[in-house]
């Protein structure tokens, strides 16, 4: 029993020791890498027509990465970028209309809380510049042309880093994103389409 007893502690020891040894503090400096899958969650009724009429943009998938620098331990810079995101359109009792992508790229200054923890969560506010394209429209719309603008909007987020080994950790991130765009249908504007995302991302990362 008491070998058992002490292979137990022994075994113990050696998990807590590496699970202490993953955790690393931030420095002024580091470069911090993170990559993984992303998802874009749009308002509901995202515009109402002049008659009446409901358009509703749907979720979005695509793959994230974003890059921070840590201007001191609890102070970083991030830019967020994506492979094009694609999102159907539907429209009333029309169902599908039209398919379009979007670039999200938005830059934010963030406050890490625990710099030196393994567990380290963070705010973020920050600047988003939407851009919208491959308007393709389908169904009853088929023949027409959309057009939707780009967009200049605040957001804010919400993440931790969680190590897993020495200079890798993962990561989960809630973001709201203020998105609106004048869309035009054959040229004419039918009004401003107010996505307002909810951006979740869960990835994995890098410091050096």
């Amino acid at each position: 029993m008491s070998k058992k007893i002490a292979k137990s502690t022994l075994a113990a020891a050696l998990a807590a020791g590496l699970l202490a040894g993953t955790a690393q503090a931030y420095e002024a400096g580091n470069w911090l890498f993170r990559i993984g899958a992303y998802g874009v969650f749009p308002e509901s009724d995202n515009l109402t027509l002049a008659n009446g009429a409901t358009l509703n943009v749907d979720d979005g998938y695509s793959l994230g990465f974003n890059f921070t620098y840590m201007i001191n331990p609890n102070i970083g810079i991030e830019l967020l970028l994506a492979l094009p995101f694609q999102h159907d359109i539907n429209l009333g009792g029309l169902g599908k209309v039209a398919e379009v992508d979007h670039l999200p790229p938005t830059l934010s200054l963030q406050y890490h809380f625990t710099p030196e923890s393994g567990v380290r969560p963070y705010v973020g506010i920050g600047l988003n510049y939407t851009w919208f394209s491959s308007e393709d429209t389908k169904g009853a719309l088929e023949r027409d042309s959309l057009k939707l603008d780009y967009s200049w909007g605040v957001a804010g987020q919400l993440g931790v880093d969680i190590d897993v080994a020495p200079n890798w950790f993962v990561n989960a991130d809630f973001r709201y994103i203020d998105i609106s765009s004048d869309a035009k249908l054959n040229g004419v504007g039918i009004g401003t389409v107010d996505i307002n995302p909810w951006v979740i991302g869960l990835t994995i990362g890098t410091r050096f």
